[in-house]
């Protein structure tokens, strides 16, 4: 009976300092990961959460390279970096370069569907003058509202030279002929809505281009604040013409249609990854396919680097937190991600 007690004991220690030993396993020992980060702050919560996972795992993960879309699709399918968080899908098909498939691939989903696009006009405003598309914005005293240098063009905050959405908002400009009509601001997408916020605050119109997730529609509040506008038509551009059927949307809160026809397609939220490196590195692979997060936790988190806590300091500690909140699914992803490396 004591000689069968004992033997319990020794198998339960083994199999205690097995499981021990199979929650410290790094895989990724050795390993030097290549991140890259889109130049948009509203997408590195993401990033940083991925790489926290990835050294967790062992890898040695440098800093990440802010680089804007082209540049990134080129060098990861070149291997000159080996991933990024902030794939949007199908926004970004038009930027990848000749043969991307070939040396790079999407994994898994971040967010799915959980890219939503648009322009937006402040509540006030869109009721005055009965704004509902960007139609409306051929209408000489709609311009007069919105024209805040006197060249005779409503203002548009919209995307800086480079992102996805500038295709798409340049698209719009061109087939809807609104290019004498709207004045395109391609500044800091971040101190152009710091100044439309600080526009509206005194009083004044805004008229912007946003996407979700994102702190601006936490700031200026579609229902309450702002409006989702319409296009007058859906004419997609090339790269949209596949995925035409997610242009309008219904249920959104705060739309001056229901349903609304954005003009952008809805996208997935994926990482972007170098096919060797992925096939190289099984546990960082599945640690990919299996990262998600919910729109709220982005949103929330984009919100408080709005409010000011937008230091790398500051993101650490965001991931601490909602590491600490997710303990469970964090610690099931890095045990798959384990187990695909035996």
């Amino acid at each position: 009976m004591r000689l069968h007690h004992a033997l319990l004991t020794i198998l339960c220690v083994a199999l205690l300092a097995t499981s021990a030993m199979a929650s410290d396993m790094k895989p990724g020992e050795g390993v030097t990961v290549k991140p890259a980060r889109a130049t948009w702050n509203t997408g590195f919560f993401q990033e940083a959460l991925v790489r926290r996972g990835l050294e967790e795992l062992g890898y040695d993960v440098d800093r990440p390279k802010d680089l804007q879309n082209p540049i990134f699709y080129k060098s990861v399918a070149l291997g000159d970096v080996d991933y990024w968080t902030n794939g949007w899908f199908p926004n970004h098909d038009s930027q990848l370069p000749r043969g991307f498939y070939d040396d790079a691939q999407k994994v898994g989903y971040v967010v799915k569907a959980g890219g939503l696009q648009g322009y937006l006009v402040s509540k006030r405003e869109a009721e005055k003058y009965n704004i509902t598309s960007l139609d409306d914005f051929r209408r000489p005293e709609v311009k007069k509202a919105f024209d805040q240098n006197g060249d005779g063009k409503a203002d548009l905050t919209a995307c800086p030279p480079g992102w996805g959405c500038e295709n798409v908002i340049s698209h719009h400009m061109k087939v809807y002929d609104l290019g004498d009509d709207i004045n395109l601001i391609k500044a800091s997408y971040e101190a152009g809505m710091a100044s439309a916020l600080g526009t509206y605050k005194s009083g004044g119109p805004v008229f912007f281009y946003t996407w979700a997730p994102n702190w601006t529609i936490f700031k200026l509040k579609p229902g309450k604040d702002v409006v989702w506008i319409n296009v007058p038509e859906i004419i997609p551009s090339e790269a949209q013409a596949p995925a035409k059927d997610r242009m309008t949307v219904s249920g959104i809160e705060g739309a001056a249609t229901d349903p609304i026809k954005l003009g952008f397609v809805v996208s997935d939220i994926q990482i972007v990854a170098n096919k060797e490196f992925l096939k190289k590195n099984p546990a960082a692979k599945t640690f990919m396919e299996e990262f998600t997060l919910s729109l709220n936790d982005i949103n929330e988190q984009n919100t408080r680097m709005n409010e000011g806590e937008k230091s790398e300091r500051d993101i650490a500690k965001h991931v601490d937190e909602w590491i600490a909140k997710n303990k469970q699914t964090w610690n099931t992803w890095l045990t798959k991600a384990r187990n695909a490396a035996k």
